[in-house]
């Protein structure tokens, strides 16, 4: 069985947990407290020099780190990675989009909100450039669904995963989602996938737990 070395509540990680309920793939979850610096102990940078979660263990043993590579592995062969090369291609592309135009600002706006104990007082000084700069990445996204269902084809992908962890909990991070009715409506479609999860799930709770 798989082991999911994570944070709960964390987004990034949360793009696991969905993508391997969806495939009904085993697995375990240790909790891992990046706050508490557990990801910098010895023992965690020997599976993971970076420090960082989501960090996947394999069954032979090798670790896996950083959320999109583990769901580019865990979806190959299956229908949210298809074969055809452009449409993989377009796969990359929204991921790369979502990890350097979208995650360093609505997700990183997001946790100093939700997790820091000042509720992000002492980076209050850059929220307006992630708002402006989150913002933009969120008229992208809201340009391309004004044509499109989902961000690779006509079909749901890890490319909609990868978006929908950050882009589904914007608002915590103080990002205002009325203005932008495509990208709530894909938001919608995403989460009416089978066996969708919310960001709270974890793998011991029952079949009934998901939707």
């Amino acid at each position: 069985m798989m082991t999911l070395y994570h944070m709960q509540g964390s987004g990034n990680c949360y793009k696991l947990r969905l993508l391997m309920a969806q495939l009904e793939l085993p697995f375990r979850l240790v909790d891992v407290d990046v706050l508490r610096g557990e990801t910098r102990t010895a023992s965690f940078l020997e599976k993971n020099p970076n420090g960082s979660v989501p960090l996947l263990e394999l069954e032979d043993g090798q670790f896996l780190p950083e959320s999109g590579a583990a769901m580019f592995y865990l979806a190959d062969g299956a229908r949210f990675l298809p074969t055809d090369r452009f449409l993989r291609a377009q796969i990359l592309r929204w991921m790369f989009f979502e990890q350097y135009s979208h995650e360093p600002y609505i997700a990183v706006a997001r946790f100093w909100r939700v997790f820091s104990p000042d509720g992000g007082a002492a980076k209050e000084d850059r929220f307006p450039e992630w708002m402006e700069l989150g913002n933009q990445a969120l008229t992208v996204m809201e340009r391309h669904l004004s044509n499109n269902r989902f961000f690779a084809g006509d079909d749901y992908t890890i490319a909609d995963i990868a978006l929908y962890a950050y882009s589904h909990v914007a608002h915590e991070g103080g990002f205002e989602l009325a203005p932008y009715p495509n990208i709530k409506a894909w938001l919608a479609r995403v989460a009416e996938q089978p066996r969708h999860v919310t960001i709270d799930w974890r793998p011991e709770q029952t079949a009934e737990d998901l939707r």
